[in-house]
C-alpha cells in the first residue's frame, strides 16, 4: 500500500545511490533509480522499495511492480531479475531507516497553538466538546460528536454521526458512519513491532492506518494499533468491548464480536460473524474462518475453519478440550471409599 500522505508528510525523495550508503547496504542495481515511497513486499509499487527478512526457508509473496529490495543472503535469491538489490543482514532495519528518511507522521510536526486547525473541515451540524484537538487536514462529519479533550489527528476522517468518547486519540484513520469510540480508546498509535537492528532490538516504524467502517462500537480504552505499511481493518458492525488490544495489520470482518480484555496479535485475520469471549488471545498471523465461536479465555496458536466452537489454552475443537478437562479431573480427584 502506497504511504497515504494525509498522515505522513513526505520529504523528498532518494536515489538507490543515496540509500545504499545511508543503511551500508551493498547495491546491485542502477544507483540513480529513485525511491519515492516505501511498502511491504507484497504490494509494493514501482519507485517503492521493500525488504524481503528471515531465514530464506518460506517463499516470500512478491508483488509484480517490485522494483528494489532490501535482502540479507539467505533471502536474495527470491529476488526477481531485474529488481534493484539491497544487501544487508538487517533488510527490515534498513528499510526503517529508508522509511523514517522519507516520511514523517503529520501528528509529530508542529500544527499550531489552535485546538481546531483552521485547516480542518467540521460540518455546522458536528459538535466538538471543550478541550478537544482536531488537526489540520482533519474531517468531521454532520452530526458527530467529538468528547471533551478527546483528540483528532491531521487528516483523520470522521463520518456522519459518529460519536467519539471523552479523552480519546485518533491518529492515521478513517472512520465511518454512526461509529462509537467510547473514553480513552487509542487508535491508531504504533503497535508492537520488534525488528533486529545492529544494536539489537529496535521499535518498528509504522506508515499503515486504520479503517473503521460503518456502525462499528469500540469499548473504552481500548486500543487499536496502525498497520505497518498496510492497514487495520474493523469490518462494519463490528463490536469491540473495553480493555481490548487490536495489533497492526489485523483485519476483522463484518459483525465480528469481541469481548472484554480480548487480545489479537499482527496481522490476524478474524472472518464475518465470528465470536470471541473475554480474555481470549489470538497469536500473530493467525486466520479465524467465518461465524468461529472462541471460549473465554481461549488461547489460539493455529488457524480455524469456519462454523467451529474452540476453547482452551492451547485453543482446540470444544468438545475436544471438553473431554480432556473431564479425563483431568478425574485424575486429580480423589477416588471414593466404598
Amino acid at each position: 500500500m502506497t504511504v497515504d500522505t494525509r498522515f505522513y508528510a513526505p520529504l523528498g525523495a532518494l536515489t538507490l545511490e543515496e540509500i545504499a550508503g545511508s543503511t551500508g547496504a551493498t547495491l546491485f542495481g542502477d544507483g540513480s533509480k529513485s525511491i519515492t515511497g516505501v511498502a511491504s513486499a507484497a504490494n509494493a509499487m514501482a519507485a517503492e522499495i521493500a525488504f524481503v527478512d528471515g531465514d530464506g526457508k518460506s517463499t516470500p509473496e512478491l508483488s509484480s511492480n517490485l522494483s528494489a529490495v532490501f535482502v540479507n543472503a539467505a533471502t536474495r535469491v527470491y529476488a526477481p531479475e531485474g529488481v534493484a538489490i539491497l544487501e544487508t543482514p538487517f533488510p527490515r532495519h534498513a528499510h526503517g531507516i529508508v522509511a523514517k528518511a522519507m516520511f514523517r507522521p503529520r501528528h509529530l510536526l508542529p500544527s499550531g497553538a489552535e485546538r481546531v486547525s483552521e485547516h480542518a473541515q467540521i460540518h455546522s451540524n458536528a459538535v466538538v466538546q471543550p478541550g478537544a484537538i482536531v488537526g489540520p487536514g482533519a474531517a468531521v462529519g454532520e452530526g458527530s460528536v467529538i468528547g471533551a479533550n478527546a483528540i483528532i489527528g491531521p487528516g483523520v476522517q470522521i463520518g456522519r454521526n459518529t460519536h467519539i468518547g471523552a479523552a480519546a486519540s485518533i491518529y492515521c484513520a478513517l472512520v465511518g458512519d454512526n461509529v462509537t469510540v467510547l473514553a480513552g480508546a487509542r487508535i491508531g498509535e504504533t503497535g508492537f513491532g520488534v525488528l533486529v537492528g545492529p544494536s539489537g532490538a529496535e521499535d518498528a516504524p509504522h506508515f499503515g492506518r486504520v479503517i473503521i467502517q460503518d456502525n462499528v462500537t469500540i469499548g473504552a480504552n481500548t486500543c487499536i494499533d496502525r498497520g505497518m505499511f498496510e492497514d487495520t481493518i474493523i469490518g462494519e458492525r463490528t463490536k469491540i468491548d473495553n480493555l481490548c488490544q487490536i495489533a497492526h495489520n489485523v483485519v476483522l470482518g463484518r459483525g465480528v464480536i469481541v469481548a472484554a480484555f480480548g487480545g489479537i496479535s499482527g496481522s490476524v485475520r478474524v472472518g464475518d460473524g465470528s465470536m470471541l469471549g473475554g480474555r481470549v488471545g489470538i497469536a500473530d498471523h493467525v486466520k479465524v474462518g467465518e461465524r468461529v465461536s472462541l471460549a473465554a479465555s481461549a488461547g489460539l496458536f493455529r488457524d480455524v475453519d469456519a462454523g467451529e466452537t474452540w476453547g482452551g489454552t492451547p485453543a482446540k475443537p470444544i468438545r475436544q478440550w471438553m473431554r480432556e478437562v473431564a479425563w483431568l479431573q478425574k485424575q486429580t480427584n480423589p477416588k471414593k471409599s466404598g
